[in-house]
C-alpha cells in the first residue's frame, strides 16, 4: 500500500472532504498542509496503535508515549523532527475537532485557534515534548477547557 493511500485511510473525512458537502463549512486554506501532516503521521504509526488514534482527547495519552519512546529511544531530533511535526498536527487536529477551532497559518508556522480566541502551538508542544518539557495531552485539556497552560498558549497581539 502506497503511503498516500495508507494516509487517505487513515484520515478519510478529513482528506476528502470538499466545498460541495453542506454538512461542514470548509476548511480554512492554512489547516492544508497539518491536516496533510496528521493524516501522514497517522499512516507511518504501526497497524496495532493506529486504530487508537480516533482524534479523541484520550488518544493524545498514546500519542505522548509514542513521543516519549522516541526520546528515550535516544533518537536524534534531525531524524524525528517529521514524525513530531505529524503528531503536533494531530493534537492540532484533535482541537479543532473537540472545540471547533480552526488553523490558523503565517510564514510557515501554524497554530490553532479556539472559539475563545486563543492560539496554541501544538507542532512546538510535540517539539516541547520530545524534549521532556510538554505533554499534547495536557496542551489539548488547557484548550478544551479555555486556560492558558504558560507556553503552550499564545498571545494574540
Amino acid at each position: 500500500m502506497s503511503d498516500a493511500t495508507r494516509a487517505d485511510l487513515a484520515l478519510p473525512d478529513v482528506t476528502r472532504r470538499t466545498t460541495d458537502q453542506t454538512d461542514q463549512p470548509p476548511r480554512p486554506s492554512a489547516a492544508s498542509k497539518p491536516v496533510r501532516w496528521a493524516a501522514e503521521a497517522v499512516a507511518a504509526v504501526p497497524d496495532g496503535i493506529r486504530p487508537h488514534l480516533d482524534h479523541s482527547a484520550q488518544s493524545l495519552w498514546r500519542v505522548d508515549r509514542m513521543i516519549e519512546e522516541l526520546r528515550r529511544a535516544g533518537s536524534p531530533y534531525t531524524a524525528v523532527a517529521d514524525v513530531l511535526r505529524g503528531l503536533g498536527a494531530y493534537a492540532g487536529e484533535v482541537i479543532v475537532r473537540q472545540t471547533g477551532a480552526e488553523w490558523w497559518g503565517s510564514a510557515g508556522d501554524h497554530w490553532v485557534r479556539t472559539p475563545d480566541g486563543r492560539l496554541w502551538e501544538p507542532l512546538d508542544e510535540s517539539r516541547r515534548c520530545f524534549g521532556g518539557h510538554g505533554s499534547l495531552r495536557l496542551l489539548c485539556r488547557d484548550a478544551m477547557s479555555g486556560g492558558a497552560a504558560g507556553s503552550r498558549f499564545r498571545s494574540r497581539g
